[in-house]
C-alpha cells in the first residue's frame, strides 16, 4: 500500500519510493563495504601495492551525496568511496582498477593508475582539454594524500560561487556556475584537523563567508593515536564553537551528528546544504561515533591499539549495522491503521548482502582480467620477438632463458616485459639481424607508450599551452615616455582586468592600497573588491583560493607578497597545483598565476633567492624570472592566453627604476621558454636572470676595459628553460660559460648547468671548465654590506671571468692575486 509521507528531506515521496530509496542506499553501502573488504585482501595477496579504504564511513557519505547537486564540487580525502559511488562517479570495477593501477583512463577514470586507490576525481576537461559544462555534472577535485592538503583548494572552490554570484561581468559564464548556487563540500578525518592547513582554511572561509560544507569524519583515532593526543577536549566542534555565527557576528553554522544515525544524517546534510547554498554561509558538520572496521590501512592492524571494549563497541555501532537495525525496526502507521515496513523480513536484507558480495567479486575479477590481459598481450609480442631472436643469435641460449623466465611469470607487469627485452638486446649488440632491429623497435615503442601512460600531461599538451603563444613586442609612442616601472605593471593589470572579466587579483595588501609597491594602485576602486581584494596573512590558503577558483573557470592571480613567504605555500604548490594535470591524466587543470617579488633582497628572511628549492618542487608549473617590469607584464599577458599554472617573480628593486611605457598594454607578450641575448660578445657567455643581471652588466663594462668581450644571456624562464637551445649557440661562439646566480651553491645554478652542458651538449664547445658564481651557503646578512658579502657582486663577476680568461691565456691576462 502506498501513501504520501513526508521524509526527512522535506520532499514528498510515496512510501514505495521512500522504501526503494532506503534499500538502494543500503545496497550501495554493502557494495562499498565489500569493496573495502576485498580490496584489503587484494593488497595482502600482493595483487595491489597498498590500500586505504572508506569502510565505516558509508552511511554519512550516502547522506552527503543526497544533498550534493550538479555543479557542486567535492574536495576530500581518500575515504570517500561510498560518496563517489552514490553520486554515480565510481563503480566497483573502477574501484579495483584504481587499486591495481590500471593505466587506461577508461578503466580507472580517477587517475589512470597514477594515484593510489581512494583518490577520486571527475573529468572537468574533454578529450581535447577543453572545459566541459561543470554545472551539468557532479564534480570532485582530484584528491591528494598529504593530510589536510585538500583544505586550501576547498576554500577557492567555494569562493568561486561567491564570485559568480556577485560579479555581473561573469553572468554569461554559465558553463561554470548557475548564479553562484554551487556548494563546495570538504571531507577530512578528525585527526587531520590538527594540521595547520585545516585551521587556516576554516578561519579564511569564515572571513570570506563562502558556501562551504566541511565534514569531519570522527572515529576517534589518527592511525593508532587517540583523539586525546590530537585535539584539545578531544572534540573539534567543541573547540570551534567560537566560529559559530550569532545575531551580531558572521561565522559558521556548526552541526553535530552521530555517524550511524541514517535519518539524522540526511536531515543534517540537507540543512547544511540549504544554509550554504542560499545564504553563502560556511557549515561545519562534526560526524561523530564513526568506526574504522579494518583499521587505518593495509599496513597494520587496529587490534594492536584498540581495547576489546572499543572493538566491541565498533562492531555494534558500525554504521551499516545500525542502518540495518533501523530498517528492520522501521514501522509506520498509514491513515487506515495499517503498518508499513521497509522489509517484511530479514531475508530481504540477507539477499541484498549476498548480491553485493557476488557483484563486487565479479567486479574485482573483471578489473583484474582487464588489467592483466592488457599486459599479457604486450608480453606475447615480446616473447615472439625473443623466440625468433634466440634461434638466430649466437647467444641464443641466454636469450632463451630470458624468454622462458618471462613466460613463466603468470601475471607479468610491464617492468618484467621491458627488462627481458632490454637484457636480450645486450646479447646481440655485436650482431646484425633483422630480429635485432625488430627488438630495438619494440623497446623504443614500448618506452614511448610507457611515457604516455606514466609521464604525460605534466603540462598542457593542448593548443592552449602558453609555450605556444607567440611573442608580441611592446610598442612605444614617439615621445618614448619614461615612467616608474610600477606604472607599467599597474596599467597593464588595468588592461588585463578590462580584457578578461574572469581575472581576479588578490593577496596581502593587494586591494585597498594597491599592493606594497603600488602595482595595483587604484584598481580595487575601479573594478570592485571581488576582483581586486585583500587577504589575511595566510599564504597557503591564498594559494588554495587560486587553485579552487582556477578549477572553476576563473583566472586568478594570487599574490604572495615576497618570494621567501612562498615557502609557507610551497607544499600546496608542489603537492596540489603542480601535480593536478598530471595526477588527473589531463582531465583537470588549474591555470593559476602566482605573483610574487624577489631577487637581491637583504636579510635572512628576505633574501629573495631560494630558486633551486622552488624549481625542483614545482615541476608542472612554469617559473618565470623577468628582469624588468615590461618583461613581467608581458609574461602575464602570455599566461592568460594559455592554460598552465605559473609563478612570476618580479624584481623588487625594479619598481622605481625608469622604463619606457608601452602603448599596447595588455597585448604585448613575453615568450615562455625563450632566452634573450642582451649583449653580444666573443670571449665568454654569462648566463643569469632577475636583478643580478644588472650587476653582470656593470661587471661586463669593466671587463671590456681589460679586453674581455662577454656575451650576456637573460634566462627569463627557468621552467621551461631555453626550449630553442639558443644558449649552446652562444657557447659555440665564445667557448666559455659562467652562470651567475644569487641562489645558494648547487641551487638554480646547478639546474642551469645541467640544462646547458648536458641537455644542450655545450660541453662539446668548451675550451675552459664551465663555472658557477653563486651566493654563499648561508642566507644573506642584513644590510647593503650583507648583500655585498653574501651574494655575487660586480667585483665577484669581474674576477671570476678574469680568472677563467687567465687560465686560458695567462700571458695576456696576468693573475690578479
Amino acid at each position: 500500500m502506498t501513501q504520501n509521507i513526508e521524509v526527512v528531506n522535506n520532499q514528498k515521496l510515496s512510501f514505495t519510493d521512500f522504501k526503494n530509496e532506503v534499500l538502494n542506499d543500503y545496497k550501495l553501502a554493502r557494495i562499498s563495504r565489500e569493496c573495502s573488504l576485498l580490496g584489503r585482501r587484494e593488497v595482502l595477496t600482493g595483487k595491489a601495492k597498498f590500500g586505504i579504504f572508506g569502510d565505516g564511513k558509508e552511511v554519512p557519505q550516502l547522506a552527503m551525496a543526497k544533498a550534493f547537486k550538479n555543479g557542486d564540487f567535492r574536495s576530500g580525502y581518500y575515504r570517500d568511496q561510498t560518496f563517489m559511488m552514490a553520486i554515480g562517479e565510481l563503480t566497483a570495477q573502477q574501484f579495483f582498477a584504481g587499486l591495481y593501477a590500471h593505466t587506461d583512463i577508461e578503466a580507472d577514470p580517477m587517475s589512470a593508475g597514477r594515484q593510489m586507490g581512494g583518490h577520486f576525481a571527475t573529468h572537468s576537461l574533454d578529450e581535447n582539454g577543453n572545459w566541459k559544462n561543470l554545472t551539468q555534472q557532479k564534480n570532485s577535485s582530484s584528491d591528494i594524500s598529504p593530510t589536510a592538503g585538500q583544505m586550501p583548494r576547498l576554500l577557492g572552490l567555494a569562493q568561486a560561487s561567491k564570485v559568480y554570484r556577485n560579479v555581473t561581468e561573469l553572468s554569461n559564464h554559465t558553463n561554470f556556475s548557475n548564479k553562484g548556487n554551487e556548494v563546495a563540500w570538504g571531507t577530512i578525518g578528525n585527526a587531520s584537523t590538527s594540521e595547520g592547513l585545516f585551521f587556516e582554511t576554516i578561519n579564511a572561509a569564515g572571513v570570506l563567508q563562502v558556501p562551504m560544507v566541511m565534514s569531519v569524519w570522527d572515529d576517534e583515532y589518527g592511525i593508532s593515536v587517540h583523539a586525546k593526543h590530537q585535539t584539545t577536549k578531544e572534540n573539534i566542534s567543541e573547540i570551534l564553537k567560537g566560529f559559530q555565527r550569532d545575531t551580531n557576528n558572521k561565522g559558521y553554522e556548526i552541526l553535530v551528528v552521530n555517524g550511524w544515525d541514517y535519518v539524522q544524517l540526511i536531515d543534517t546534510y540537507n540543512k547544511a546544504a540549504k544554509i550554504a547554498r542560499e545564504e553563502h554561509v560556511p557549515v561545519l558538520i562534526h560526524v561523530k561515533e564513526l568506526t574504522q572496521p579494518q583499521g587505518h590501512s593495509t599496513s597494520g592492524s587496529h587490534e594492536r591499539y584498540k581495547s576489546k571494549e572499543r572493538l566491541q563497541w565498533e562492531q555494534e555501532y558500525d554504521c551499516i549495522n545500525q542502518m540495518r537495525k533501523w530498517i528492520l525496526d522501521f514501522e509506520l502507521q498509514d491513515e487506515n491503521g495499517d503498518t508499513l515496513r521497509i522489509v517484511d523480513s530479514e531475508e530481504e536484507l540477507i539477499e541484498i548482502d549476498k548480491n553485493a558480495k557476488k557483484d563486487v567479486s565479479k567486479a574485482k575479477r573483471d578489473a583484474w582480467a582487464a588489467f592483466t590481459g592488457e599486459i599479457k598481450n604486450e608480453a606475447k609480442v615480446a616473447l615472439a620477438i625473443l623466440d625468433k631472436l634466440s634461434q638466430k643469435s649466437s647467444n641464443g641460449t641466454f636469450i632463451s632463458k630470458l624468454k622462458n623466465d618471462l613466460e613463466a611469470i603468470n601475471e607479468p607487469i610491464r617492468k618484467d616485459v621491458l627488462t627481458a627485452a632490454r637484457k636480450a638486446l645486450r646479447y646481440v649488440k655485436d650482431e646484425t639481424l633483422d630480429e635485432k632491429h625488430e627488438l630495438q623497435s619494440f623497446i623504443k615503442n614500448y618506452v614511448e607508450e610507457a611515457y604516455y601512460k606514466y609521464s604525460s600531461h605534466l603540462l598542457s599538451e593542448t593548443n592552449s599551452s602558453p609555450v605556444k603563444v607567440n611573442a608580441t613586442a611592446p610598442k612605444y609612442g614617439e615621445d618614448g615616455k619614461l615612467v616608474d616601472a610600477r606604472i607599467i605593471m599597474r596599467d597593464n593589470f588595468d588592461a588585463i582586468l578590462k580584457k578578461h572579466p574572469e581575472v581576479l587579483i588578490f593577496g596581502e595588501d593587494a586591494g585597498y592600497i594597491g599592493d606594497v609597491n603600488q602595482g595595483l594602485e587604484g584598481l580595487q576602486e575601479k573594478f570592485g573588491d571581488q576582483r581586486v581584494s585583500d587577504t589575511g596573512i595566510r599564504e597557503a590558503t591564498i594559494l588554495g583560493q587560486g587553485i579552487g577558483l582556477a578549477m572553476r573557470g576563473l583566472r586568478p592571480i594570487a599574490e604572495i607578497q615576497y618570494l621567501d613567504y612562498l615557502l609557507y605555500a610551497l607544499q600546496i604548490m608542489s603537492d596540489d597545483l603542480a601535480t593536478l594535470r598530471y595526477r588527473s591524466f589531463g582531465k583537470q587543470k588549474a591555470p593559476l598565476i602566482v605573483r610574487t617579488r624577489g631577487h637581491r633582497l637583504e636579510g635572512i628572511w628576505h633574501a629573495g633567492s631560494p630558486m633551486g628549492g622552488i624549481i625542483n618542487n614545482v615541476r608542472g608549473m612554469h617559473v618565470l624570472v623577468p628582469r624588468n617590469m615590461t618583461k613581467a607584464a608581458g609574461f602575464y599577458n602570455t599566461l592568460l592566453e594559455g592554460d598552465d599554472p605559473a609563478l612570476v617573480v618580479e624584481c623588487l628593486n625594479g619598481y622605481r627604476l625608469k622604463e619606457t611605457l608601452p602603448t599596447n598594454l595588455g597585448e604585448f607578450k613575453t615568450p615562455i621558454g625563450v632566452i634573450e641575448t642582451i649583449k653580444e660578445g666573443t670571449d665568454i657567455t654569462i648566463v643569469s636572470y632577475g636583478s643580478t643581471l644588472r650587476i653582470v652588466e656593470e661587471a661586463v663594462k669593466d671587463l671590456a676595459q681589460v679586453g674581455i668581450n662577454a656575451e650576456i644571456i637573460d634566462v627569463q624562464s627557468l621552467l621551461p628553460f631555453d626550449v630553442n637551445h639558443d644558449t649552446v649557440k652562444s657557447i659555440a661562439k665564445t667557448n666559455r660559460l659562467l652562470i651567475v646566480d644569487e641562489d645558494v651553491p648547487g641551487g638554480a645554478s646547478a639546474y642551469l648547468m645541467q640544462e646547458i652542458v648536458e641537455k644542450q651538449n655545450a660541453y662539446q664547445h668548451l675550451d675552459s671548465k664551465p663555472a658557477t658564481l653563486t651566493s654563499k651557503e648561508h642566507r644573506p646578512a642584513y644590510g647593503t654590506d650583507g648583500d655585498y658579502f653574501s651574494k655575487p657582486s660586480a667585483e665577484d663577476v669581474f674576477e671570476k671571468v678574469y680568472e677563467i680568461m687567465h687560465e686560458a691565456n695567462p700571458q695576456k691576462f696576468k693573475s690578479l692575486y
